[in-house]
Order: structure tokens, then sequence, then C-alpha cells
């Protein structure tokens, strides 16, 4: 019986098309995440946040539930594909109570970008406290958000209040600002759009 033998010329031939398929497909999955997190488009953030420290690299975000005002489970991932301002706060912090107006506003300017501004309570009156804070201080684009127990508090590490995670378009932690911000201020706008902006 004969053996087959190949000559390695062929073999080259018949491997390349395998092995070129696999480098770009390497190549690709590779690419993605440095062209999503595209880290030039953050850049300055310290120039426009006296408070601002980055996550380098970008970190997955609580997938901890939170809940709206009619008691319904929330949680980040539904905001993958956007860009998130995810803001802690409570009623008994007079920087956050002074920050939610600009938020309120921030959130009607960049809903057309493809940003969410979602807040978050840490208050244990929950949702009848909040929504009585929202009407009397005429909130109006937010939505009602609880963090019951604090659980996202801890699983994000935070340690004080107000605290605001920059969250990518991916559902990764950019950045946060520690203290408050002039949330509707030109250049806080402005550097939002270009960081967060999905591509």
């Amino acid at each position: 019986m004969k053996s087959l033998r190949i000559c390695p010329s062929a073999l080259i031939q018949l491997a390349a098309p395998t092995v070129l398929g696999l480098l770009m497909a390497v190549n690709v999955s590779l690419s993605r995440p440095l062209a999503d997190t595209e880290p030039g488009k953050c850049a300055g953030a310290d120039h426009v946040f006296s408070g601002y420290t980055a996550q380098n690299p970008p970190a997955p975000v609580s997938g901890l539930p939170f809940i709206d005002a009619n008691g319904d489970q929330q949680r980040l991932e539904q905001h993958l594909g956007r860009g998130v301002v995810f803001n802690f706060w409570a009623t008994w912090c007079a920087p956050c109570v002074r920050e939610m107006p600009q938020l309120d506003r921030l959130k009607a300017l960049l809903k057309p970008d493809g940003i969410d501004v979602v807040t978050i309570s840490e208050d244990r009156k929950g949702v009848p406290l909040v929504k009585k804070f929202y009407r009397v201080n005429e909130i109006k684009n937010l939505s009602v958000d609880i963090d019951e127990g604090g659980k996202v508090l801890r699983d994000s590490k935070v340690r004080g209040l107000p605290m605001t995670l920059l969250i990518n378009a991916q559902g990764l932690e950019i950045g946060r600002v520690q203290g408050i911000s002039e949330w509707d201020s030109k250049n806080v706008v402005a550097f939002l759009r270009r960081c967060l902006k999905p591509s």
C-alpha cells in the first residue's frame, strides 16, 4: 500500500485560508474592545471634574438590582448600548440636593446623544420621600430609583455622597466623580458627549 505524500507547498496552500481566517477572527476580537473603550475620548476629565478618578482599565459595574417608582427591579445592564451618568445621592446630603436640578437638566440635554442619566437614592424612606422631593424641587426628567439597603452602593465601593459613575455603552465604568459638579455646564456636557456617546 502506497503512502500518501503531500508536497509542502500544497500544504501551505491548503492551510493558508484557515490560518488567515483565524488571524482575522483574533484581530476583530482584540480590536473591538480597544475601539469600544477609546481612551482618548475621555482624556482631560481631571480638568473638567475636581474629584475625578479614572478606572483603568474600564471595569464592569454592579449587576445588583435597584427599584423604580413602581417597585419593579431595574439593573444597569438595561442601559447597555448607551452611555450612563450614574449618580448616588440622598435627600439628607446637601451637595446632592444642590446637584439634582442640574442632573435633571443634564438628562434632557444628553438623551438625544444616546446617554442616560440615572440617579439612585440612598434614602431609607424610599419612593414616597423621593417623589415628594422631586415634586417640591420640580425635578421632571429624572426617574425615581431607590437603592434598597444600599446594596448597589456597597457593591460599587462607594464611600461617600454624592458619587457619580461614568459608564460607557459596553457597561464598563471608565471613571467616577466624587463630590459635587456643575453637571449642566457647557464644558461638562461637551466632555460627557465626547466621552460617553456610543460610537
